[in-house]
């Protein structure tokens, strides 16, 4: 079981995914993580522009996750596995059980999402390789969460490539979803844990919808960020 650090319980909304980026940044930077060198993954679309501003702040890796949760029969909401980019399976027996997932609707829910997962990464990966995140400390950010279902299958997904620590870390979200992610992450830590929460979007004053081609324009300009970083220390070297 993880820990929980609940920065406030405020409901206050944030102006943008940036100003809650910087924010998260700031928090996590307090925290010195600079000195794990960790790695910050992406949930998209949103969670990239807030996931940009950790990364910046604490002058590491970014990337994204482009791992599917498998959806229960007639709750797709609600996770019963999650299959990753690599094609790797996790499938939590006793939720499926629960909710009378059988051998044929696992099939058919796994073969969709991989076509989903084929399609992102042939969109994504042919510029911006996957990181390998064995050994690393993984900081997984989102713009925030409501059931957890997305996060949860990512954390799932994670854990098969074997990271050293995995912290989740987000701008905001409901405690009862925040303290069930305790139990497949080492930590999770979050900005503002409002009393009353009903969507994510009624805790930013801009919500907009984020774009594939906005995800690849920050790929970009982070990977751009990292090459001159090199150069620098080629120089000082």
């Amino acid at each position: 079981m993880g820990e929980l650090r609940i920065i406030s319980r405020s409901s206050q909304p944030f102006s943008d995914r940036r100003e809650a980026g910087v924010l998260l940044g700031d928090e996590l930077k307090n925290l010195e993580l600079e000195k794990e060198d960790p790695i910050v993954v992406a949930i998209l679309r949103g969670g990239i522009i807030v996931a940009r501003k950790v990364a910046l702040i604490l002058n590491c890796d970014l990337d994204i996750a482009l791992s599917r949760k498998l959806g229960a029969p007639f709750n797709p909401e609600l996770a019963i596995g999650a299959i990753s980019e690599n094609g790797a399976l996790f499938l939590n027996k006793m939720i499926a059980a629960q909710v009378g997932a059988t051998d044929l609707f696992i099939n058919r829910e796994k073969t969709e999402q991989l076509k989903v997962i084929a399609e992102r990464v042939n969109y994504f990966r042919r510029n911006f390789p996957k990181i390998n995140l064995k050994g690393r400390y993984v900081i997984i950010v989102d713009d925030g969460i409501a059931t957890g279902a997305t996060m949860q299958a990512t954390i799932w997904s994670i854990h098969q490539e074997n990271p050293r620590r995995l912290m989740i870390a987000l701008p905001v979200g409901p405690e009862d979803s925040l303290r069930r992610l305790t139990k497949d992450a080492d930590e999770v830590i979050c900005l503002r844990v409002p009393e009353y929460f009903a969507a994510v979007g009624q805790f930013y004053f801009k919500f907009e919808q984020t774009e594939d081609e906005e995800v690849l324009q920050i790929l970009n300009e982070d990977e751009q960020r990292s090459r001159n970083e090199k150069r620098t220390i080629e120089k000082v070297g």
